[in-house]
């Protein structure tokens, strides 16, 4: 597993108005729900809430997420081969919400089974891939994480699950 740690140079202190530019655009800027599940040095599910996931290739499947290296479920990632990713609908939304809570809750029900690889599969997503993590890219405190996937499967058809400005919201359909 490629692990790019290579210090990054110091950052510069944030200028108070960049700072408030970047969370008032991003909060404007929807995006897609998605959970990323593991197991841990112990064998123990860990998972959490992404809004950064992103197709990096077809060929090889690649997709990419980001997360902090301080989160609760950093270490797992960190460590950890193999990794499944859930994609949302609107119907999930107890389940993001679960997800993005205190890691001590987030596996406490009958909302997922073992998976592939031993892996948690959470129950009635819109779509659920595995992969192999074949690189860590370590940014300041943060790491973008790239996954090749090698199998997956689809649910029920759903609305789409949007995060935006703090807010779960379901897309009103425009004629084309």
């Amino acid at each position: 597993m490629p692990d790019t740690t290579a210090p990054a140079p110091a950052a510069a202190e944030p200028d108070p108005a960049d700072l408030a530019a970047f969370k008032a655009g991003f909060r404007r800027h929807a995006a897609g729900v998605a959970i990323v599940t593991a197991l841990d040095s112990d064998g123990k599910p860990v998972g959490f809430t992404a809004t950064s996931l992103a197709s990096l290739a077809a060929v090889p499947p690649l997709a990419t997420f980001n997360m902090a290296r301080t989160a609760s479920s950093w270490r797992a990632i960190e460590e950890t081969e193999h990794v499944v990713i859930h994609l949302l609908g609107l119907r999930n939304q107890g389940l993001a919400r679960r997800m993005a809570g205190p890691a001590a809750e987030r596996f406490a029900g009958d909302h997922w089974s073992e998976g592939p690889h031993g892996l948690p599969l959470l129950h009635d997503v819109t779509a659920w891939m595995t992969g192999r993590i074949v690189e860590r890219v370590h940014v300041h405190g943060n790491a973008v994480v790239v996954v090749q996937v090698e199998d997956g499967g689809t649910g029920a058809d759903d609305d789409a699950l949007l995060y935006h400005d703090r807010r779960w919201l379901r897309p009103v359909h425009l004629e084309a």
